[in-house]
């Protein structure tokens, strides 16, 4: 909840009258912990949530009064957070993975930049975004955000930067509390259940005014900047674009815009999911990313030469992700369902091919100036989270740049109808993922290891439900 209009001056401590600071009415972020307490004193801050995202990409952490938040108190998490399936079980010791046998705690550093009201709460309440170091100041390897951050870290050491603008897919559903049931589209303004083929439709937007306007509102109190918003072919699917920028930003962006989303729905009584398939015979939900690369010190964007034309460096980055991003599946297709968005004939891509604004190849470069010269990872489903899908894909891309890897010649036909050059299941993913050790060097070979560990112990989980389809089918007839 916002506060109410506050005036410009307050009274100082020598009885007079000083001009209230600008910071104070930063929507999102302070620069330093001096800053922090007038920028929650003026918007009547009594709880702080310290959050970080898990594997998962879900909000782990605390809240506390904000003026223990102030105080200097030390925050901590349990090491066991990042190593969680999302069913809220641990993995089994062994390649590579080892849980720790004292569960110690990992230091949580908030990152001021992050810092913003949580609008959908009644009680003015703000939330921060921190990082995990252990007790000694080391970064911890296995945690998201540390695991971008150590991609970018490569990128920095040749005096380079990773631009990115992801796109976020997502189904608006009614209310369903029983997990046996089929999910359905919810019924919008005009009383009727929302069918599909709505794709760019203004009609189908105009469905959910309200709740769209709760979005809008939400994310502007948060500092969150929406570029578009459209419906999706899928009946009830909608698409938000981000505008381009760090990525470190960006991935906090989507990882805070999953939360208002799921907030926003859940106060019009409806579910908002970012499950890849969360409805049968509808299209899939994805979270595309654009990506360029830009000379720290010229500024120049390195897939465009002075004349206009394609670098080297541009053709062995999509040579990268031609080569890495099956075995890093895992990162962009992380459940079992992800695999469900991942068929043939379908506008998900199941190829490792590149096109000029071909939508029907996993790399498309999209119609642009040299300037704006860019690759879109078509693969990443919108149930990945969001710090380790923009890691992979700058990872796989960076080394195809450093070991100056070709890249096959643009597709321009259909590139989705006949072959498959993915990973059709979840463990055929985690293999090839722990297979690639150039790949798992970069992101963390701790990270690797307990990422891996997780993956195997959810498909196990899973193997241990027994499906409709199996009823249906096998019941009577094996």
């Amino acid at each position: 909840m916002m506060p109410p209009a506050k005036k410009e001056v307050r009274p100082s401590s020598r009885g007079g009258r000083a001009r209230t600071p600008a910071f104070v009415k930063n929507l999102r972020g302070v620069k330093n912990w001096k800053e922090v307490s007038d920028w929650l004193e003026w918007r009547g801050i009594e709880d702080i949530e310290c959050i970080t995202p898990d594997q998962a990409g879900v909000a782990r952490g605390k809240m506390m009064p904000s003026k223990k938040f102030t105080s200097n108190t030390s925050l901590a998490l349990p090491s066991a957070v990042f190593m969680t399936t999302i069913s809220g079980g641990y993995p089994e010791d062994g390649n590579g993975f080892h849980y720790p046998e004292d569960d110690g705690d990992l230091k949580l550093m908030p990152d001021l930049s992050t810092l913003t009201v949580v609008p959908w709460e009644e009680d003015p309440t703000a939330a921060v975004i921190c990082d995990l170091v252990h007790q000694d100041g080391r970064s911890v390897e296995f945690t998201p955000r540390n695991v971008l951050k150590r991609v970018l870290a490569a990128y920095d050491k040749l005096g380079l930067k990773p631009v990115v603008a992801p796109e976020i897919e997502f189904y608006l559903v009614r209310k369903n509390p029983d997990p046996d049931y089929p999910l359905t589209p919810p019924v919008g303004r005009s009383g009727r259940a929302i069918g599909g083929g709505a794709g760019y439709s203004i009609a189908g937007v105009n469905e959910f005014d309200e709740l769209i306007d709760d979005i809008y509102h939400f994310s502007e109190s948060q500092g969150l900047e929406i570029d578009t918003l459209i419906h999706e072919e899928g009946a009830g699917q909608l698409e938000i674009n981000l505008r381009h920028g760090d990525p470190i930003e960006l991935a906090d962006q989507v990882f805070m815009f999953k939360r208002t989303i799921r907030e926003a729905a859940l106060k019009h009584e409806i579910y908002a999911t970012f499950m890849a398939k969360p409805i049968q015979g509808q299209p899939g939900s994805a979270m595309h990313i654009h990506q360029s690369i830009v000379d720290k010190k010229t500024g120049r964007n390195i897939f465009s030469a002075e004349d206009g034309s394609e670098t080297e460096d541009f053709f062995h980055f999509i040579g990268g992700m031609q080569k890495h991003v099956p075995n890093a599946l895992v990162m962009f297709a992380p459940y079992v369902n992800s695999y469900r968005r991942l068929t043939q004939a379908a506008s998900a891509p199941v190829n490792n091919k590149w096109g000029y604004d071909n939508r029907t190849t996993a790399f498309r470069v999209p119609r642009s100036d040299p300037a704006a010269r860019r690759v879109e990872n078509r693969i990443p489903s919108s149930d990945a989270n969001p710090y380790l899908a923009l890691a992979a894909s700058l990872a796989c891309g960076l080394i195809g740049i450093t070991r100056k890897i070709k890249a096959e010649p643009p597709v321009l036909t259909t590139a989705n109808a006949h072959e498959i050059d993915l990973p059709r299941s979840l463990l055929e993913a985690v293999d090839l993922f722990e297979g690639d050790e150039e790949l798992c060097a970069l992101l963390g070979k701790s990270f690797a290891a307990t990422y891996a560990a997780i993956k195997r112990a959810e498909f196990e989980t899973f193997m241990e439900v027994i499906s409709p389809w199996e009823r249906e089918y096998l019941l009577l007839n094996v």
